[in-house]
């Protein structure tokens, strides 16, 4: 239960620290070429100073603990959970792109991590099991998707471990979902959308093409944040390792440019342009997926704790934008749905999550088919170019002579 009590006012938070951004903007465009690189500079620097554990998404520390208990109390105690709310409410106040989902995850994870002081006698089991739990819940909690909560527990944290402690994980999910519902009411992520009614062969070429073009651009942000010093110039490189808060601040100056030139839209984890793209009200410059994807990649690059789920989504449906104006075959809410699915599974390499999570979050049963095979077909389009993202970080967290990312 209190996984779901913290994750909704943990919601709350974030949606009031946009807000307030966007209140900002009212007063002048040009504000955030000041603001957001002064806050990402204080942002990195505490969390170098206070919260180190705490940066990026969260979802690879929690894999990583899932693999090696040793390294729990580093990256799932309380103070890196305070950590991971307080600096990501400074990044979405800066507005930077970065959702609130990953790190759900993690502050799920945390929590029950801590719940294993109630035991009388902890093991590393019991301590994998509260963890997994928590986590789940978490992600459960964020999206109001408590089917997608098992299927990530199962297809991304732990394979082997979940069939054993089933119970512990689905109980904890229900205790967080209820939390959930009882505070913010039974609703839908994204709202209910106009959705295929039928399916035509017609279809097919344009489900295939909408794979290809979010496998690949999936595929290509994994590759380019998992091999960073392969293509950006060695000064930023260095610049990087060696003086962080310098380069965080370079990171919130890039953002602001382009939050600017893209009018505003960039900015935040994109949640309001992705809904706006479902409900089919949304003028959207078709440009919005390619400059939100540069905004996500800076934004990560930073190291600033924050998720890449909500943002992705909202990559995927600009690239739907696009897709339903070139083909028309398929309507704008559906193809950005199926956009949607398809490079958020490309991202995370976890096609049965997301398409779980997609459909769960727009009412989309109607479009299981269409949304499963867009998910498998973008995933393995996107293994071909990267290694799954969150288990390759995991794996630098795992290994003592690899550094520890600064981000995830």
């Amino acid at each position: 239960m209190l996984v779901g009590l913290v994750s909704v006012a943990y919601a709350k938070l974030i949606d009031f620290g946009f807000e307030l951004f966007q209140r900002m903007l009212s007063y002048g465009a040009w504000l955030p070429l000041i603001v957001t690189p002064l806050g990402a500079a204080l942002a990195i620097w505490l969390t170098q100073k206070c919260f180190r554990g705490a940066e990026g998404s969260g979802i690879p520390q929690v894999i990583a603990t899932l693999q090696d208990s040793r390294l729990s109390k580093s990256l799932l105690s309380l103070r890196i959970m305070v950590g991971k709310i307080a600096i990501s409410f400074l990044g979405i106040l800066c507005g930077f792109t970065i959702g609130r989902e990953g790190p759900t995850v993690q502050i799920g994870a945390s929590l029950m991590y801590a719940m294993r002081r109630g035991y009388r006698r902890s093991s590393a089991h019991i301590e994998r099991q509260l963890t997994l739990a928590g986590a789940a819940a978490g992600l459960a909690a964020a999206f109001n998707t408590p089917l997608a909560g098992v299927v990530f527990a199962i297809e991304e944290l732990s394979r082997s471990f979940v069939a054993r402690n089933s119970g512990t994980l689905i109980t904890a999910i229900i205790f967080s979902g209820v939390v959930a519902l009882g505070l913010q009411g039974n609703y839908l992520y994204f709202g209910q959308i106009k959705a295929l009614t039928e399916f035509r062969w017609t279809l097919i070429p344009v489900l295939v093409a909408a794979s290809l073009l979010t496998g690949v651009a999936g595929g290509v942000f994994g590759w380019l944040m998992l091999n960073v010093p392969r293509w950006m110039p060695a000064s930023l490189v260095g610049l990087r390792r060696a003086h962080p808060v310098r380069f965080a601040f370079l990171c919130g100056l890039t953002i602001a440019v382009i939050g600017v030139v893209s009018g505003g839209t960039t900015f935040g984890s994109g949640y309001a342009e992705a809904r706006g793209l479902l409900e089919s009200h949304a003028a959207l410059s078709p440009l919005y997926a390619l400059l939100k994807f540069a905004a996500l990649c800076v934004s990560y690059l930073s190291g600033i704790p924050g998720g890449i789920f909500a943002p992705s989504l909202a990559i995927g449906a600009g690239l739907g934008n696009v897709m339903a104006h070139v083909t028309s075959v398929i309507p704008l809410p559906a193809m950005a749905a199926l956009c949607m699915v398809g490079y958020l599974a490309a991202v995370t390499q976890s096609p049965i999550t997301s398409f779980v999570i997609v459909m769960e979050m727009i009412d989309g049963h109607q479009m299981v088919i269409p949304l499963m095979a867009v998910a498998l077909l973008s995933t393995q389009v996107s293994k071909a170019i990267a290694p799954s993202f969150y288990h390759t970080l995991a794996h630098r967290f795992l290994t003592p002579t690899a550094p520890a990312p600064r981000q995830g």
